[in-house]
C-alpha cells in the first residue's frame, strides 16, 4: 500500500535555524518526524512497523525516528495533552494544527523525483526565525514549553507571545 507522507515539524525547522545561526545542521534534533495518513488502518503496529522498516534501511543513520498515523492522532491525544480532539480528516489538516506557523510545515519527494513543500502557514516565520502559536488545537501552556525550550537553543528567535483576546 502506498499512501501520502510528510517529513516535517522540528527537525525542518531546526535545519533551517541550525543554518541560519551557523550550528551544525543536527543541532538541537532528536528525532525525525514522519507523518501519514492511512484512516484505514488505525493500529500502533502498523506505526512500529514502519519505523523498523526505515531503520532496517536508514542502518547508518544516528537519528531516531517518530512515525506517526495522524488519522489515528485523536486516540491517543487526550492521555498526552489532557484534552481530547477530532479525527484528523487529511494528513494537511494535521499539519494545519501543529503548534507554531513555524513549525506546521511537511517536505516530501514525489515520484517525480521533485520536492513538495506543505506550509499552510508560509515560510516567513520560519526563516524569519519567529516563533508565533498556531491556536488552532495548542493551549498556551504547549506552545509556551516549545517556545522556551526553542529560545535557549536558538538565542535570537523572536517569540511572539500568546494573547487572548478579551471581549
Amino acid at each position: 500500500m502506498t499512501f501520502e507522507y510528510y517529513v516535517g515539524a522540528g527537525c525542518i525547522t531546526n535545519t533551517i535555524w541550525n543554518d541560519i545561526f551557523g550550528y551544525p545542521l543536527d543541532y538541537g534534533i532528536s528525532d525525525i518526524d514522519i507523518v501519514y495518513f492511512d484512516e484505514y488502518d488505525l493500529s500502533s503496529d502498523s506505526e512500529k512497523e514502519l519505523k523498523q522498516k526505515l531503520k532496517s534501511k536508514l542502518l547508518d543513520y544516528h537519528f531516531d525516528f517518530d512515525v506517526k498515523n495522524q488519522a489515528r492522532v485523536h486516540l491517543w491525544y487526550e492521555s498526552k495533552f489532557g484534552f481530547p480532539i477530532k479525527p484528523y480528516s487529511s494528513l494537511e489538516a494535521a499539519i494545519d494544527s501543529w503548534p507554531t506557523t513555524a513549525t506546521a510545515v511537511g517536505i516530501r519527494v514525489e515520484k517525480d523525483g521533485l520536492f513538495k513543500i506543505y506550509a499552510p502557514y508560509n515560510l516567513d516565520d520560519l526563516f524569519s526565525m519567529v516563533v508565533r502559536p498556531n491556536k488552532l488545537l495548542v493551549t498556551k501552556e504547549i506552545f509556551e514549553n516549545k517556545a522556551n525550550k526553542w529560545k535557549k537553543r536558538w538565542s535570537k528567535l523572536q517569540i511572539i507571545p500568546w494573547v487572548t483576546k478579551h471581549n
